[in-house]
């Protein structure tokens, strides 16, 4: 039997959306993983036969001692979190407690173990609303809500403890996230989801009865809001490319940019679910929700020039597509 040179992988919420995903890019790359998820958002079904699982909170600090000793973790790859942005306006506390006391206490035992790497699922949201076409690292970073606040104090910690321990870090700030794993492996399962893409395909199911367009007079060119999709499956590889970099220069940490460097209007991404399912949806017109900006588009020139990242389902119908089959599948897997 071949010995695996590859270090041990923890990933947090790694029974949820994107997390599921990185698990499955991480062993088709041939990383040995194990997944830590409390399966308050998450499914055990989504993390696949012969990962090591654990069932508890990031903030646990005796299992996580145990989980590094029995996995010999190197590296933690951090999804765990609460990520409903109206819902951490009206509890903010929630929000401190899931996204940045557990990560802090998460980051002290990492630091506790000696694991050297952490990779930081971060947000677009600690932009704000961004005064520039397409936000670029270095874009100024003024959340309007806690949720784009919690995620933020959290690169903070990841940057000080860096400056103070032997540890290197990746912070990755996702656009909007879409889709699912092309062989339908895993995808979005969260009832009552808020994410466009997700919601639409509900509707076109007949799961939902119509989909709300929040807006229709913004500065875009239909007046619906504008947002960078990346798929999912696209955004895991780029976990990957970044754990090899850490790896690969333990005194260097990255930040970048998770997007297409392209735009969708809610209008754009209805009429595209409509032509792959060849059906009507029914568009419920509502008003603007409070701080969403006209247009979120990602400059993801880092992400390319550092990793030799380049997206592989980087088109709108393909992950739409991709979400679509997802979705009957889960249909039948809740019977």
């Amino acid at each position: 039997m071949m010995t695996n040179t590859k270090p041990s992988v923890l990933v947090t919420g790694g029974a949820g959306y994107i997390g599921s995903h990185a698990v499955l890019a991480l062993r088709d790359a041939g990383w040995p993983v194990a997944v830590i998820d409390n399966l308050v958002t998450g499914f055990r079904f989504a993390v696949p036969e012969g990962v090591a699982f654990y069932e508890g909170d990031i903030a646990d600090a005796g299992l996580l001692a145990r989980i590094f000793a029995e996995q010999g973790t190197r590296a933690i790859m951090h999804f765990a979190g609460s990520v409903v942005v109206p819902e951490s306006v009206e509890n903010p506390l929630k929000y401190y407690e899931n996204n940045t006391a557990k990560s802090r206490a998460l980051i002290a035992a990492a630091v506790a173990a000696g694991v050297p790497h952490m990779i930081f699922s971060s947000t677009a949201a600690t932009y704000g609303i961004p005064d520039v076409a397409a936000v670029s690292e270095d874009t100024p970073q003024r959340p309007i809500n806690p949720y784009g606040w919690s995620k933020l104090m959290t690169e903070q910690m990841l940057a000080d403890v860096a400056a103070a321990h032997p540890m290197n870090y990746g912070v990755l700030r996702y656009f909007n996230v879409a889709g699912a794993d092309p062989e339908a492996r895993s995808g979005q399962s969260t009832a009552g989801a808020t994410h466009l893409i997700k919601v639409a395909i509900e509707a076109a199911l007949g799961k939902r009865e119509s989909v709300a367009v929040f807006g229709t007079d913004y500065a875009t060119p239909d007046g619906t809001g504008v947002r960078d999709y990346i798929h999912v499956s696209d955004l895991a590889a780029a976990h990957v490319l970044t754990l090899e970099a850490l790896i690969a220069e333990p005194q260097r940490s990255l930040t970048m940019n998770c997007g297409y460097g392209r735009g969708f209007s809610v209008t754009e991404v209805l009429d595209a679910v409509d032509r792959v399912t060849n059906r009507q949806l029914v568009r419920k017109l509502e008003p603007r929700r409070a701080g969403d900006p006209d247009s979120l588009i990602s400059n993801p020139a880092r992400l390319k020039a550092t990793l030799g990242w380049e997206p592989k389902h980087a088109d709108l119908d393909t992950i739409i597509a991709h979400a679509l089959a997802w979705e009957r599948k889960l249909t039948d897997l809740r019977g």
